[in-house]
């Protein structure tokens, strides 16, 4: 594969012992601090020009502790262009002075995630989190949509309802890789990709195929229903460093999408490893 400029979409940096994140308690492997010095190491000799930094899910009152701390780290490290910091937009209108902090933090931060994987299907329906969504375009603020594929009809609904928001779907919608299941996702997948204001990650596709067994292959009918729902346009790389670790290497998850990209034009691969996400998250 050519050896393109890479954007990476979704990388995670964390101290375990700095922040509380109780969720790591149970994954020896992830419950240690994760700082850019690991990501170097993770990512030795490949062409990161930039990455963005994805909110790690800790204790929601340290959130905004949270973006300072990587806003702080940028200081250091110029290709961390881009932070995605943690908001409660449960909150709805109440939100306003969390994302006036968040805004007024930092030029870096472009965006906000509210992890949804563990709510119930119509939880982002409910009116104060749409009210909270809805908001973010008043700051110029996207919206990282971390799901499985069970709530993406609710999602569908959540985007539709929020027309001048942008969204990027983290991780494909995490659908059952492992057991090869394309459908539903492959049709909700298409509905949401009719919605012109949300785009797509390629990420964290290992970790929901089999960890020790995954192969190319498994992954192949995934990878390209992303790019005939959403087009060469709205679909962007994602490392999901450290948590790909689970299943893969930083290296074996680059190869693989190189492998399966490698039929498109220059064009489209470069818009995929770079260019998309440079523009989505407004990067200089």
């Amino acid at each position: 594969m050519m050896d393109l400029p890479i954007v990476d979409s979704h990388v995670h940096l964390w101290d375990p012992t700095h922040f509380s994140m109780p969720w790591l308690a149970d994954i020896p492997l992830l419950n240690r601090p994760y700082g850019l010095r690991d990501y170097e190491q993770g990512t030795k000799d490949l062409p990161i020009a930039a990455l963005v930094s994805v909110e790690a899910a800790v204790d929601p009152a340290e959130a905004l502790l949270e973006a300072r701390w990587i806003d702080s780290l940028a200081q250091n490290e110029p290709r961390l262009q881009a932070i995605v910091a943690a908001a409660p937009l449960e909150q709805g209108p109440a939100v306003r002075a969390h994302l006036e902090s968040l805004v007024a933090l930092s030029p870096r931060i472009k965006g906000v995630r509210r992890n949804l994987q563990d709510e119930s299907p119509g939880y982002c329906l409910q009116p104060n989190f749409l009210q909270g969504v809805q908001m973010l375009a008043e700051y110029n603020l996207s919206f990282d949509l971390c799901i499985t594929h069970q709530q993406l009809p609710g999602v569908i609904e959540l985007v539709r309802q929020c027309p001048d928001t942008a969204f990027v779907l983290d991780h494909i919608g995490k659908p059952d890789i492992k057991h090869g299941q394309l459908h539903p996702w492959r049709t909700h997948l298409g509905e949401l990709a009719t919605l012109p204001n949300v785009q797509c990650k390629i990420s964290g596709m290992v970790t929901e195929a089999d960890h020790h067994r995954w192969k190319v292959a498994d992954l192949a009918p995934f990878v390209q229903t992303v790019f005939e729902t959403f087009g060469e346009d709205r679909v962007m790389f994602g490392g999901d460093w450290p948590v790909v670790l689970l299943a893969s290497s930083y290296h074996r998850w680059h190869e693989a999408l190189g492998e399966l990209t490698s039929h498109l034009s220059l064009v489209a691969q470069r818009k995929f490893w770079r260019e998309n996400a440079r523009r989505f998250y407004r990067m200089s």
